[in-house]
C-alpha cells in the first residue's frame, strides 16, 4: 500500500518526508496500459511520471494547500506535457503527452528539453477560490544557473525551491513499474528569520553557520541514497540506514485509507463545458463528420460520449426526455 512518513530532525531546524506510492501509481500505470487508443507510456516516461507524482505528492504534504498542486513539465521534445496533479487530501493522477520517438534510454533533456527551452511550472489552484481569484503559477527553466540542461528532475525542483522559496531543499525521486517513491530533506526557517534569502541578506553569524552545517551533513547522507535503495527498502530501513546516528522525531505515517490514492476529478459537467468552450459550429462540424463526440479523459481513460441530442442539450441546456415523462424543475 502507499505510505507517506514525516519527521523532524530533534534539535535541528531540518525536516524530511518520504513516500513511497505502489497502488496509487500502478493503478496510474494501468488506465494508461489499458487505454487501447493509447497503449503503454514508454519507459523513460513511466520513469518521469513516477518521480513527477512522487515529488508532487511530498510538496503537497509539505505545503498543506488547500487546493490542487500541478506539477507540469513541458518543452520542445518528444515528450510535449507530462503533469502531475494532487490534491489537498492526497489524492492524485498524473499524464503524459507524446508526439516522437524517444531515443533509447532518453533523459529529461532528451524527452523533454531538445532545444533548451523546456520548462517546469508549480500552479496552486485554491479549491475554493474567492471571486477574481487566480491560481499561483511559479515556472523555472529546465536548465542551471549557468545555462546547462539539468539531468534530474529532482535538480530542477531543487532549483525551483531554492529559486522561487528560497529554501534549501535535497530531493531523491525514482520510479519503476510498481513503486514510486522520493526523500525530501528540507532547511527550516527559524526565530522569524524567514528564510535562506533573508539571513544571506543579514551576514551568517555563528549560529547561523552552525545550522547550515547540520543542514549540509543531513543532505550529504540523504543524497548518498541509491534509486536502487529508494525503490527496494522499506521506509524504516531507509530512515536508519540514511540517520542512524541522528534523532528522529516521526509522525504518524499517513497509510490504509488515509494514504495517497489515485482519484480522477473528471466528470461529464466538466466536459460538456470544454465543449461549450468550443462553440456549437465545432460541435457540428465533428458531428457531422464522426457521427457522435467521443472526448476520453487523458488521466483515467473514462470515455464520455455525445450524439446529436446530447450536443444539443450542452448548447441549450435542454434536458432531452423520452416521450411522455415529466421535466422536474
Amino acid at each position: 500500500m502507499s505510505e507517506l512518513h514525516k519527521f523532524l530532525f530533534d534539535g535541528l531546524p531540518v525536516r524530511g518526508m518520504v513516500v513511497r506510492l505502489t497502488d496509487a501509481w500502478t493503478d496510474i500505470l494501468a488506465r494508461r496500459a489499458n487505454n487501447t487508443a493509447t497503449g503503454a507510456y514508454p519507459e523513460p516516461v513511466r520513469e518521469l511520471l513516477g518521480e513527477m507524482a512522487a515529488a508532487g505528492v511530498l510538496m503537497q504534504s509539505n505545503i498543506k494547500f488547500n487546493g490542487a498542486l500541478v506539477l507540469q513539465i513541458f518543452g520542445d521534445g518528444p515528450v510535449k506535457l507530462a503533469v502531475a496533479e494532487v490534491q489537498s487530501d492526497l489524492s492524485l493522477r498524473a499524464t503524459a503527452s507524446i508526439t516522437g520517438e524517444l531515443p533509447p534510454q532518453a533523459g529529461l533533456p532528451q524527452m523533454v528539453n531538445v532545444g533548451g527551452v523546456g520548462r517546469c511550472a508549480i500552479t496552486l489552484d485554491p479549491k475554493d477560490r474567492m471571486p477574481g481569484q487566480q491560481p499561483y503559477q511559479g515556472v523555472v527553466p529546465l536548465n542551471g544557473d549557468h545555462g546547462e540542461k539539468l539531468e534530474r528532475l529532482s535538480d530542477v525542483l531543487q532549483h525551483y525551491m531554492l529559486q522561487s522559496e528560497q529554501l534549501d531543499t535535497t530531493l531523491v525521486l525514482a520510479a519503476n513499474d510498481k513503486v514510486a517513491a522520493g526523500l525530501l530533506i528540507q532547511r527550516m526557517p527559524i526565530k522569524g528569520e524567514g528564510n535562506l534569502a533573508a539571513e544571506m541578506s543579514h551576514g551568517e553569524n555563528e549560529d547561523q553557520i552552525g545550522r547550515n552545517e547540520d543542514y549540509n551533513r543531513i543532505a550529504t547522507l540523504a543524497a548518498s541514497l541509491t534509486r536502487e535503495e529508494l525503490l527496494s527498502l522499506d521506509v524504516d530501513t531507509i530512515l536508519h540506514r540514511l540517520f542512524w546516528e541522528e534523532k528522529l522525531l516521526r509522525f504518524a505515517p499517513r497509510q490504509g485509507e488515509d494514504a495517497p490514492r489515485f482519484a480522477c476529478t473528471c466528470s461529464r459537467e466538466r466536459v460538456s463545458a470544454m465543449l461549450r468552450s468550443l462553440g456549437p459550429e465545432e460541435a457540428e462540424s465533428i458531428l457531422a463528420e464522426r457521427g457522435e463526440i467521443e472526448v476520453a479523459c487523458e488521466y483515467c481513460g473514462q470515455q464520455y460520449r455525445y450524439d446529436a441530442v446530447d450536443a444539443a442539450q450542452v448548447f441549450t441546456g435542454k434536458m432531452h426526455l423520452p416521450p411522455g415523462t415529466d421535466a422536474v424543475q
